[in-house]
């Protein structure tokens, strides 16, 4: 071996170890920020949190105690009909664009869902506003859900369109070659064996619905009430959260720390039982 290669060899080496390095830096930075914020919320919102929050309406101002029941119900509402909307477009879609594949098509839908998801929270609930609060003439729930529905398609049609192509085509020949159709093949083969993938993709749309006040200020407009009606305002958790967070007194302000622990423990744990319910879905 040449002195040439001696070198050459050291400087692989040398870059490898600082790359390395740098990952490892970088993982454990980001994993003492994300536990210095979310340590932090504990902190704050853990000693507040109590049944009685849980299920109780809020009280008039200048009244101490009160809960977030009517949000809590309201941001389910919301998100939950919210992905009705969402999922079918968003996965179908990723699967028009995936699995009838031409030369633009697939290129230009994901060029879409990237710069939708640059779109500001705020924009999409001003345009919810325009396009169905003032035909309504009210603000409204289902507004709501329109905004929730907008924020969450680029993000699913992404999600979708890279959780089916981990799926290798040689299924889909094979599928083809038994004589099975192509949409069968697709409801069949394709959409369960990258199940998992979607899933994830579905819970980060729904995070990211869940946590977005913006666009609820110019639609469900929030209520201090009990509502189910679709068709009046609601109250949903960020949106109390905001609007407790900005106001002068220190209970609301110790509710919106509450508040904000309970959105984190409810995405962490619809993550949960959904790994829990694929895994023993796959042991079987």
């Amino acid at each position: 071996m040449g002195a040439g290669e001696k070198i050459r060899l050291i400087r692989r080496s040398l870059v490898d170890k600082a790359a390395l390095g740098f990952m490892v830096i970088s993982t454990v930075l980001t994993i003492c920020v994300l536990g210095l914020i979310l340590g932090y919320v504990i902190i704050q919102g853990s000693g507040y949190i109590n049944w009685s929050f849980l299920t109780s309406l809020p009280t008039p101002v200048g009244e101490g105690g009160g809960g977030i029941a009517n949000a809590l119900v309201g941001s389910l509402i919301v998100v939950g009909i919210a992905s009705l909307m969402a999922v079918p477009i968003g996965v179908g879609a990723a699967v028009f664009a995936n699995e009838y594949r031409s030369r633009w098509l697939g290129w230009f839908v994901r060029f879409l869902a990237d710069v939708f998801t640059g779109v500001p929270a705020i924009v999409v609930g001003l345009f919810a506003y325009a396009m169905v609060v003032q035909p309504m003439g009210s603000f409204s729930a289902f507004s709501g859900s329109v905004a929730y529905a907008f924020l969450m398609i680029p993000i699913l049609v992404i999600s979708a369109q890279e959780a089916l192509r981990l799926v290798p085509n040689s299924i889909r020949e094979a599928s083809l070659a038994l004589g099975v159709p192509v949409w069968k093949t697709i409801l069949r083969i394709v959409l369960p064996t990258c199940s998992r993938a979607l899933m994830t993709g579905l819970l980060l749309a729904f995070a990211r619905a869940l946590g977005e006040a913006s666009p609820m200020l110019f639609t469900a407009f929030g209520n201090s009430f009990w509502n189910v009606d679709l068709t009046k305002p609601i109250a949903t958790v960020p949106l109390v959260i905001y609007r407790y967070a900005v106001a002068p007194y220190d209970d609301w302000h110790a509710q919106a720390w509450a508040a904000s622990l309970i959105l984190v423990f409810i995405v962490l744990i619809a993550s949960s039982l959904t790994r829990l319910a694929f895994r023993s879905r796959l042991d079987d």
